[in-house]
């Protein structure tokens, strides 16, 4: 990897190295924090989480081939070189900011409450049709996983294209400290983490954090129909860039057009110029990920053809609005997370759908001291949507169960756990449904997903 020398790696990490110092020329191959994934050459940072500690398994990494560890203990009798740190885990934060820095590269930061991932996964699929682009993978996006990714980097890519999540004030500095973005994307502001940022005010303060370590010549692109994000006229003295729905914005999307269940065609204006797209997912929010990405392609200098091939060749990933069929059954997956805003967004996906309309949902996490009233607001809005049944696990998604017990032909099952919920749903399914699974990580609804679709 360039530049993680040793030598430089001691010196970023502000730590002592132990070992031969003819050694400290030799650079690492790469970096890890999994000790199953350490390879000849790796760099493996012990890490004392809440439920293992890495520096049991330094032995381990020495034998598979690693060339160095970075320890916060000193480990007498060693013989393999390893750096003393204070904090692993602010040594890999350091170490990732300066190997970002070591590199001629252009990074694209995205932030907001919802659509983060689909946004990056657009706008990685548009960038590829012209450079050489690494992105987020899965959940890599908070203070230990965007430095992973970041050590991913090689001197071949040419954009990375980061995902940069938050719940706390403070961490959105420490992360774009790290990646120094050159352009920043943020989606909206919504209804998550209010258990910490308190109000959308708050969550646009924390989000913002996200320009204190922009370019001083980089660019901006928010959501222009974002009541919050609208706002904002000028920051750091970079103008934004708006784009959304709205004719009156410089980039919009409009003439939406379902095509069967899982396809959306639509128009994209920029100024003077229009062009259409076939976006291959489903739902009306992916009109804003095809503008924002297609926003980014034109300001690298992308001719609108690429851009369109680019937001076609994608397709869903696991998790998140990804369409299985199974035993004559529609699953529509979209259980790696959830809020109140992208809950809407999902039932108004399965409103969509013909036949019979299922959905299967949990707890939505860290929404504050309102929690039980949001659930009940999205129950509420579901029963609006013409749904024939609702599954629920958790003791919030009851909450969601009262508000949508206004449809009176809505059937309704509760129960306490998803474990609960698995042991009877398929006694309430029927074949040709089309069914939303959708909850908070942590309700590990995955597990409904796999039990539909084997």
């Amino acid at each position: 990897m360039k530049n993680l020398t040793l030598k430089n790696i001691a010196a970023a990490c502000h730590g002592i190295y132990h070992g031969d110092s003819a050694m400290l020329s030799k650079e690492v191959s790469d970096v890890t924090t999994d000790s199953r994934k350490v390879t000849e050459g790796s760099l493996f940072f012990a890490i004392v989480g809440a439920h293992s500690d890495g520096h049991l398994y330094i032995p381990d990494t020495y034998k598979k081939g690693a060339l160095c560890c970075i320890s916060q203990r000193e480990l007498p009798g060693e013989t393999h070189p390893y750096i003393q740190v204070a904090s692993s885990t602010e040594a890999l934060k350091d170490l990732a900011e300066y190997y970002r820095s070591s590199l001629d590269i252009k990074v694209i930061g995205i932030t907001g409450s919802v659509g983060k991932t689909s946004t990056k996964e657009m706008i990685a699929s548009v960038l590829s049709q012209k450079y050489t682009v690494l992105k987020t993978q899965g959940n890599f996006n908070n203070a230990i996983g965007l430095p992973l990714t970041i050590f991913r980097l090689r001197e071949e890519h040419q954009i990375a294209v980061l995902e940069m999540g938050i719940s706390e004030f403070g961490e959105m500095r420490v992360l774009s400290k790290i990646a120094k973005p050159d352009i920043v994307v943020i989606t909206n502001i919504g209804q998550c983490h209010l258990e910490t940022l308190k109000t959308r005010d708050g969550i646009l303060k924390a989000k913002s954090e996200i320009f204190e370590y922009l370019n001083p010549e980089g660019q901006i692109f928010l959501n222009g129909d974002d009541d919050k994000l609208c706002r904002m006229k000028e920051i750091n003295g970079i103008r934004p860039h708006f784009f959304g729905l709205d004719p009156s914005l410089e980039a919009y999307a409009d003439n939406e057009k379902e095509i069967g269940f899982e396809k959306t065609a639509c128009t994209l204006h920029f100024g003077n110029e229009s062009f259409p797209v076939c976006i291959h997912l489903p739902g009306h929010h992916n009109l804003y990920n095809a503008v924002a990405a297609a926003s980014i392609g034109r300001a690298l200098g992308m001719e609108n053809d690429r851009i369109a091939a680019g937001i076609e060749a994608l397709k869903p990933v696991s998790g998140r609005n990804n369409i299985l069929h199974h035993s004559g059954m529609t699953v529509i997956d979209d259980c790696y997370n959830a809020n109140p805003v992208s809950m809407k967004a999902s039932i108004d996906v399965l409103a969509g759908a013909r036949g019979r309309r299922v959905c299967i949902l949990g707890d939505m996490f860290e929404l504050g001291e309102k929690e039980k009233s949001l659930h009940y607001d999205v129950g509420a809005y579901l029963a609006t949507k013409k749904i024939s049944l609702l599954l629920t696990a958790g003791d919030l998604a009851k909450e969601l169960a009262r508000g949508a017990s206004f449809d009176p032909a809505l059937e309704i099952h509760s129960f306490d756990t998803t474990e609960a919920l698995a042991g009877h749903v398929l006694n309430y399914l029927r074949l040709d449904d089309t069914i939303l699974v959708k909850a908070s990580h942590g309700m590990q609804f995955d597990q409904i997903v796999k039990l539909l679709t084997t």
